[in-house]
């Protein structure tokens, strides 16, 4: 069999890898094998290789830079309150600021937060990694809520969240005071407010502090230094849901993240609720017994629109989230899935290549191993290697010839 012949299988072999990125590479084979491809498990592996690419899994690439031979840093996250914030900020008399850093490389980021409940401190963690470009392999906060209880103990909400980011959860004890490394950040962060404007804008204010964080950055640059492994970061923030309280102003608009979002000139005056979750592109505004008045499609953070409502739909039941991006091992690997309709398709024009006849049932055991339940490959008829060497030539007869004749 020329070795170009592989090039007929790559339709099929690239459908069943996209199906089920942690199909094995021996089952392909064996798949293969009984679609009429001769060559050898080495040889399959070298060509699976040169021309066919598994897709992406999220999870075993964060697996694999836990498992990598540089540092992994970790994240050291601290409360900065921000006293006698402006009045349009709408936090009271004080707001509150994130900070996260790493612990190796002293970079860090800082996000503000208006209210320290557990959604906008899963919104402003988000942010600080984003920002950051990573999350470190473990998390380290002093016992404040929403992270633990006054006792210590963690809470299962906080916990769902570094599972979903790949991270594992550690309290400083009380009795430990802040490294050096925190209280100069605390000191800087302290000497970047005073200096602030009085009228400053809340997204004014992050800005500034996100050039404030860079500059640090340039300053702790060091040549020759084994940079630290940061994991990568979920393609959506966790599906935590916040909820705003504001008050409609007299051109019937409300303000949230530097966008207006338009409501009824009639409502002008009341109070609403605007709820979102953070891994939608939407946002909903509600009265504050919870009941709908309008859905908008989310504005850019900062980016000053006027937003009018959208005709989206709200889904009440949604699916079950992914609980495949934690920490260990990825789970898809041990689900073994059966060809789709497409694979099949492939399969069957591969059968009418090579003169075969197609195939009844989808292939997914080995050549020569029949899987439970009989859902094994199975021909329309036996192959050559399967018929007597005086074997009848009719179609689906398994019978010598001279049985079947002496039958017949």
């Amino acid at each position: 069999m020329p070795h170009d012949d592989f090039l007929r299988f790559i339709p099929y072999c690239q459908q069943r890898l996209d199906d089920d990125p942690h199909l094995q590479a021996s089952t392909l084979h064996a798949e293969i094998l009984e679609l009429g491809y001769q060559r050898a498990y080495s040889t399959f592996t070298r060509a699976l290789r040169r021309h066919v690419m598994r897709p992406h899994c999220a999870v075993c690439s964060r697996d694999s830079a836990r498992n990598s031979h540089g540092p992994l840093e970790e994240v050291h996250f601290d409360w900065v309150q921000l006293p006698n914030p402006p009045a349009d900020w709408d936090c009271g008399r004080k707001a509150d600021l994130l900070m996260g850093a790493l612990t190796r490389s002293g970079h860090w980021r800082a996000a503000i937060v208006a209210v320290k409940d557990l959604p906008h401190t899963v919104q402003a963690v988000d942010q600080v990694l984003r920002r950051l470009g990573g999350t470190g392999q473990r998390w380290l906060f002093d016992r404040t809520p929403p992270v633990c209880s006054p006792t210590g103990k963690l809470t299962t909400g906080f916990q769902e969240v570094a599972t979903y980011y790949g991270a594992t959860l550690a309290i400083r004890p009380k009795a430990h005071p802040p490294s050096p490394v925190v209280r100069a950040h605390r000191s800087v962060l302290h000497h970047w407010w005073a200096t602030a404007a009085s009228d400053l804008g809340m997204l004014a204010a992050q800005g500034s502090l996100d050039r404030l964080a860079e500059r640090s950055d340039g300053r702790r640059q060091r040549t020759g230094c084994e940079v630290p492994t940061l994991l990568p970061l979920p393609s959506k923030p966790f599906p935590a849901r916040t909820c705003t309280q504001r008050r409609v102003d007299p051109d019937g608009l409300i303000q949230l993240e530097g966008n207006f979002y338009a409501l009824p000139a009639e409502l002008a005056g009341a109070a609403v609720k605007i709820r979102r979750r953070l891994d939608e592109p939407h946002l909903s505004v509600t009265t504050t017994r919870g009941a709908v008045i309008a859905c908008f499609d989310r504005a850019p953070e900062g980016a000053g629109h006027t937003v009018t409502a959208s005709g989206h739909r709200i889904t009440i039941e949604r699916p079950a989230r992914a609980t495949d991006t934690g920490p260990h091992a990825c789970p898809a690997g041990k689900v073994r899935r059966p060809p789709s309709q497409a694979a099949l398709t492939k399969a069957q024009a591969l059968a009418r290549y090579g003169g075969e006849h197609p195939l009844e049932h989808p292939p997914h055991a080995g050549a020569n191993q029949q899987p439970r339940g009989g859902a094994g490959p199975t021909l329309a008829h036996p192959s050559q290697s399967e018929r007597p060497a005086d074997g009848c030539r009719a179609r689906h007869c398994h019978l010598s010839a001279r049985t079947c004749h002496d039958r017949g």
